[in-house]
This record gives structure tokens, sequence and C-alpha cells, in this order.
């Protein structure tokens, strides 16, 4: 059963040994989750955004990282989608948010956090309240605060969902649309919920060197112009890709170029000593 339906609908697959090793696997996986964090295992990285133009740091954005005793280092890969359909995305995405702002809240001033968030979380009926809860403990503005959603958000139909999406973004939140391009419908997504920024997702960069896929990025970077929508390129990890990105008027850029996951201290730093002098005062 399982098996046909993380491959599909309306099918049906014979069981085999492994598949039955593959659901305890899996089942493990879930009571670690669930006890993760109350034991504090988890922690975020913070990766920083540079303005193209300027080459300041105008940002960074939470990664969520779980470090299991037994398990050691868990990429997001494996534990986020076994959050979001347990449902435990829900306290864990709370708890990056207030994380997120608190760390936030010692940085330069005007300095953005970007913070992903689920549809499950979004779908939950206290997210707003969590969102304007932990920027109201940390102090931090909300036009500092920047959720990133993906196209799974906006391909629920759900008016709850786009109204409360609408409710952050009155407040002042930026709505970031993630791994644009990835999906089917991008350009009816930005038409359906008009979002603040869109960032390019990092297999594009990865391959500009391909004549086609150049002309995608072009075409999105000259589409969020259009629309006013900051563009921000994911991946950046050349010199090269860098000054294409710069030659196309592209906004922002993020990756292992501009700067590293790091640890909160060590991002503060960094965004002290590469944040645009007027805020730095």
């Amino acid at each position: 059963l399982y098996r046909a339906k993380s491959e599909g609908r309306n099918l049906y697959r014979f069981f085999e040994p492994g598949m039955d090793a593959a659901v305890q696997a899996r089942r493990a996986l879930e009571v670690d989750l669930e006890t993760a964090l109350p034991r504090q295992e988890f922690d975020l990285d913070f990766q920083p955004i540079m303005n193209i133009a300027s080459g300041e740091i105008i940002g960074a954005e939470a990664l969520m990282r779980w470090h299991s005793p037994a398990r050691g280092k868990v990429v997001p890969d494996d534990f986020i989608p076994v959050a979001e359909e347990t449902g435990l995305i829900v306290p864990l995405g709370e708890w990056a948010l207030r994380k997120a702002c608190a760390t936030a809240a010692s940085w330069p001033p005007g300095l953005r956090i970007a913070v992903n968030v689920s549809a499950v979380q979004l779908k939950s009926s206290g997210f707003a309240r969590a969102v304007i809860s932990a920027l109201a403990f940390s102090g931090v503005p909300a036009g500092q605060l920047e959720l990133e959603i993906t196209e799974t958000v906006l391909m629920d139909e759900s008016k709850a969902v786009l109204k409360t999406l609408r409710q952050l973004r009155e407040l002042g939140i930026r709505i970031a649309l993630d791994d644009f391009g990835t999906g089917y419908s991008s350009l009816g997504y930005l038409r359906r919920f008009p979002v603040d920024k869109i960032k390019i997702d990092r297999s594009f960069i990865r391959d500009m060197g391909n004549r086609d896929t150049a002309a995608i990025v072009r075409s999105i970077i000259g589409l969020g112009t259009e629309l006013g929508i900051v563009v921000t390129a994911e991946g950046v990890e050349t010199e090269r890709q860098l000054d294409m990105l710069r030659d196309n008027g592209c906004v922002e850029a993020q990756g292992y170029l501009i700067g590293v996951p790091s640890k909160a201290a060590d991002i503060q730093r960094l965004l002290k000593a590469r944040a645009p002098r007027s805020q730095t005062g």
C-alpha cells in the first residue's frame, strides 16, 4: 500500500521483503523525530544573502539542522517530509521561527531573516499567531522577516491558506516563492498571489553554461523586473555565475560563493562586517 501510494495513484504493487524493512525504518525515524525537539537536538544554521550590485550582505536564511545522538547529522531532505506527514512540522516550524527571530534580533538593524514555511504549517490554525508571537518576543520588525514558501503551498486552492498569507503580508512580512521554475504553473501562482520575491532554483544556476538554461534565467530575471519583484539566485558557486547574474540585472545572490551556512555566532560576525554601512551606523 505505502509503495503504491508513494509512486502515484491507482497503482498496485506486489509485496517484497524490502518493503517491510522500509516501513520499519520509517517508523523508527518518526519515533526519533518525536523526541528530538524536547531533547533540543535541533539547531539553525544561517546562510548569507548578498545584494549583487553593492556586494553587501542584506540578510540570511535560516536552515534547520538535526543532530541525532543515534543517527548523527540527518539532512533536511530526510526528515522534513516525515515531519510534514506526521504534523510534527508545526511545533518544529514554530521553534524555528522563534529561534530565527531571536537570533536576528542581535543583527545590525534592517537586515532580513528568511525562514522556510511548509504548506502544513500554513494550514494550521495558529500559524499567523505563531509568526506574530515570534516577532513580538524577539522585537524584530515585521518588515525584516521573510517567509519562504514553495509552489506546493500555492497549489493548494485553500482559501484559508491564501487568507493567512495576505494577512501576514498586510503586517509587512515579506513572502518569497522558493525554488521558482521547478513546478508546472509558476506564472499562474504569481497571478493568484503576488509575492515580494522569487528565488531561482539552484538547478538553473548550476546549468547556466547551457544556452537554453541561461535564456530561462534571463527570462525569470526580466519577469521579476517587470512585476517589481526581487529576484534571488540560489546556489551561486562561481564568479562566472555571479557575473552573468549581475549582467542580467539579478538583484540578490545566495550560495557557497557568497557564504556557507554558518552557526549563529559566525553569521553575526559576518553580518556586522559586511552589512550596509548606513544600517550598522
